[in-house]
C-alpha cells in the first residue's frame, strides 16, 4: 500500500466499479458506460440504492460482491485516518442524507454517494469516467426523459435481502 499513496497509516479507501450492463464491455472504449459504485473502508463496501421507503438507502456488502451487478475494477482512492468506530460513525450520519426513495439516475445515486465519501474521506473525486452518463444527461437535459423511466429502473437494481441497509 505505501506505494500507491505514499504513506504507511491509515485505513485504505478504494472505490469498487460495476457494469450495470454487459453493453459496458463496447461503450467502455468510447469513455462511456453504466456504473454502479461502492467505497471500500475497514474491510466492507458502501453503497446506495433506490427503494420506495424514506428510510436510508445506505447499504454494506462484502467487498467487490454487490448483488446484481458485474465487478469491473477497482480504483485506489487513499487512506482515512478514522478508526472503525468513528468511520461507522460517519457513514451513519451521511445514510441520514442518502434515502431509498431520494435516488434518482442523473442527480443523486450511487456514484454521488460514493464521490461524497471519497471527498470526506481522502479530499479526492472520483474518477470522472464513473458518472460520466449522468453528467452528460444533466448537461444536456436529458432529466425529463429520464426520470419518466427513473422508477422502472428503480425496480430493475432493487437489492435482495442481502442487502444490510444502514438506518
Amino acid at each position: 500500500m505505501e506505494a500507491q499513496n505514499g504513506s504507511c497509516g491509515g485505513a485504505p479507501v478504494v472505490l469498487n466499479v460495476y457494469d450495470l450492463t454487459p453493453m459496458n464491455n463496447y461503450l467502455y472504449w468510447f469513455g462511456l458506460g453504466i456504473f454502479h459504485s461502492g467505497i471500500e473502508v475497514h474491510g466492507m463496501e458502501y453503497g446506495f440504492g433506490a427503494h420506495q421507503f424514506p428510510a436510508s438507502g445506505v447499504f454494506e456488502v462484502e467487498p467487490k460482491s454487490c448483488p446484481g451487478f458485474i465487478y469491473r475494477r477497482s480504483v485506489w482512492m487513499g487512506t482515512t485516518d478514522l478508526s472503525r468506530a468513528e468511520f461507522r460513525s460517519f457513514i451513519e450520519n451521511l445514510a441520514g442524507k442518502y434515502n431509498g426513495n431520494t435516488y434518482h439516475l442523473i442527480s443523486k445515486n450511487c456514484n454521488h454517494f460514493t464521490d461524497d465519501v471519497c471527498k470526506s474521506l481522502t479530499k479526492k473525486s472520483i474518477p470522472g469516467w464513473v458518472n460520466r452518463l449522468a453528467r452528460v444527461g444533466w448537461y444536456h437535459q436529458f432529466n425529463l426523459s429520464l426520470s419518466c423511466h427513473a422508477s422502472e429502473f428503480r425496480y430493475l437494481i432493487s437489492f435482495p435481502p442481502m442487502f444490510r441497509f444502514i438506518f
